[in-house]
């Protein structure tokens, strides 16, 4: 059985799935800071400090024509991009790379903060040679075709 991810490894963890990921934060429900990447505290406060400052624009920004908080937040500036996003009971940012692609970096988000919510752990795909050699197989087209890393991309897990 896969180990449920905790808040404390939670940033860590969106930064394991992206290779454009630079720096990631998380926050409790009351906006404090639960978790960082950063190995420097005051950075990681900081940069707690400006999402939670993020998302209060953002719900003065939308509070008279949405009466749903936004859940989901990108900014991007010359040097990089930020992204965001939130439940009820956490929120989830990080800052990446200018080349980083929106759709990606949100769906990483979300599944991230999904597996800290109780959701199914995200599963890592493996390459056919990786996959072949520990079988003591050849690698295949067909075989590495039929691993898909997100059980909702194309077949349900009682389908397996």
């Amino acid at each position: 059985m896969a180990e449920t991810l905790t808040p404390a490894a939670a940033p860590a963890r969106l930064l394991e799935l992206s290779s454009d990921a630079r720096a990631a934060v998380l926050l409790d429900a009351a906006g404090s800071p639960a978790a960082s990447t950063e190995p420097d505290r005051k950075r990681g406060r900081e940069l707690a400090d400006l999402t939670r400052e993020l998302f209060e624009t953002v719900d003065r920004a939308t509070r008279d024509w949405d009466p749903d908080p936004p859940e989901q937040v990108e900014v991007q500036v010359p040097g990089g991009a930020v992204f965001a996003s939130r439940t009820p009971r956490w929120t989830l940012a990080v800052v990446a790379r200018r080349a980083a692609l929106s759709s990606l970096m949100l769906w990483d988000l979300r599944a991230v903060l999904g597996e800290l919510e109780g959701g199914p752990p995200i599963r890592r795909s493996t390459s056919a040679d990786d996959r072949a050699e520990a079988a003591g197989e050849d690698a295949s087209e067909e075989a590495a075709a039929g691993e898909l890393p997100v059980p909702e991309l194309g077949r349900r897990e009682d389908d397996a």
